[in-house]
């Protein structure tokens, strides 16, 4: 199915909409981070790709993708109207993100890539293999 806007009305009416953040997401890793004793993380950190966590002193950026957004297969949830759209959006987004992830490897940084599914079960072993661990308790 087509879309019924062109493409700069598609482009316009996108743009008008500011983003809010995966909210619920970020706020469940924060709260994971917490619990892991996990500190340094930063917020709204100016890197290509606007990861929604970097620690600076690792050199981690963080991204916790959508499993929607980013076409992770953990559930079918193409939308059945305007399949076609969605299809080249999250290809798009999927590109995007790999031309993100080169470009941060390239200054030096890690890059790690959380699924929505993975943060909602508690999964984020990845942090450990980029060197964000938990800080020693103290006596």
């Amino acid at each position: 199915m087509a879309d019924t806007f062109t493409k700069p009305q598609r482009s316009a009416i996108m743009r008008a909409v500011k983003a809010q953040g995966n909210q619920s997401t970020e706020m469940k890793l924060i709260a994971l981070f917490r619990a892991r004793r996990i500190t340094g993380w930063r917020r709204n950190y100016k890197l290509p790709g606007r990861p929604d966590f970097v620690f600076p002193n690792q050199r981690v950026a963080l991204f916790a993708d959508g499993c929607f957004w980013h076409g992770h297969t953990c559930r079918n949830v193409t939308p059945a109207a305007n399949a076609g759209y969605w299809k080249q959006k999250i290809k798009r987004n999927r590109a995007r993100d790999k031309s993100v992830t080169r470009a941060l490897t390239q200054k030096g940084w890690r890059v790690v890539r959380l699924w929505e599914c993975q943060i909602k079960k508690g999964n984020i072993r990845k942090l450990d293999a980029a060197g964000v661990s938990a800080k020693p308790k103290t006596a």
